[in-house]
């Protein structure tokens, strides 16, 4: 029988997790409420303590994962490079051969992806951190659900300053409804409902990843962009992102599960590290 393989992502925010047994994958999320790479790691076994066993196959990445020892209450680990596992997983999910590789998570690091090499390219400190921690400044939750349902009936151009407004027209390939300033309003005036200040928080940190996104995928001549990481879960940053796109030409792909991209590039590298199932 094949033995189980376990794939554990550790962000600064959550910890994902894959299952592999036999053919099927269970994925899943928790919250990282622990400080230290050890003490997260025995975090990620508990929560799917019923499924251990002994000879198990583990791969961990993210946070301090190179401090870890090898052998965790006798689980063995193996290593998995972070931006490797980020581009593998986030081709794996897209089914593409190639392309830039963002995750977008509490913070943003993008790579150049292809089937032989993976390259890391960029970043954005502007992030899923960014935007709760404006959120409880301005609108007193860091409740996520509550951020997208607030930014999606919410309007951003009550709290930015619009191109038309602060040029009366389009300028190159931006349309005269493009913002021009993010949040620029709220110097002018008081009193802005919590979905209008939701929606330009969402645009303010959605703007930023999707703009440098393009630009780096520029950069390096390729094609597709690819996000993944938690924060594609929220329709209202897909929504804003895909205006970027339209603005630019530039089409995103989004692929199902994308908070497990960087999880399953590890479950995939478990067998790059020379970790097969036995006859």
């Amino acid at each position: 029988m094949p033995r189980k393989k376990l794939a554990i992502d550790i962000g600064m925010t959550n910890i994902d997790l894959i299952l592999k047994s036999n053919s099927e994958y269970v994925m899943k999320m928790i919250r990282n409420r622990e400080p230290l790479a050890v003490d997260q790691v025995r975090q990620a076994l508990s929560a799917i303590e019923r499924h251990l066993t002994p000879d198990m196959h583990i791969g961990v990445t993210g946070g301090h994962y190179r401090e870890l020892p090898p052998i965790v209450d006798g689980y063995k680990l193996h290593q998995v490079n972070e931006m490797l596992a980020l581009g593998r997983g986030g081709l794996i999910l897209a089914n593409a051969e190639s392309g830039l590789v963002v995750s977008a998570g509490t913070g943003v690091a993008m790579v150049a992806a292809t089937t032989d090499d993976v390259r890391h390219v960029t970043g954005s400190a502007v992030g899923g951190g960014t935007l709760l921690g404006l959120s409880r400044l301005i609108l007193n939750t860091v409740n996520v659900i509550e951020i997208d349902q607030l930014a999606q009936a919410g309007d951003a151009s009550a709290v930015d300053i619009m191109l038309t407004e602060a040029v009366g027209g389009e300028v190159g390939l931006l349309p005269s409804n493009a913002n021009a300033v993010n949040l620029g309003k709220l110097d002018r005036w008081n009193s802005f409902s919590r979905e209008n200040l939701a929606a330009g928080l969402v645009r303010l940190v959605a703007q930023v990843i999707a703009v440098i996104a393009i630009n780096a995928a520029n950069s390096v001549d390729l094609e597709k962009i690819i996000l993944v990481g938690h924060l594609m879960d929220l329709e209202s940053i897909r929504k804003e992102i895909n205006l970027v796109g339209e603005f630019y030409d530039r089409d995103f792909i989004v692929p199902e599960k994308p908070g497990f991209g960087t999880a399953m590039g590890v479950m995939t590298m478990l067998s790059k590290l020379g970790v097969t199932d036995p006859l």
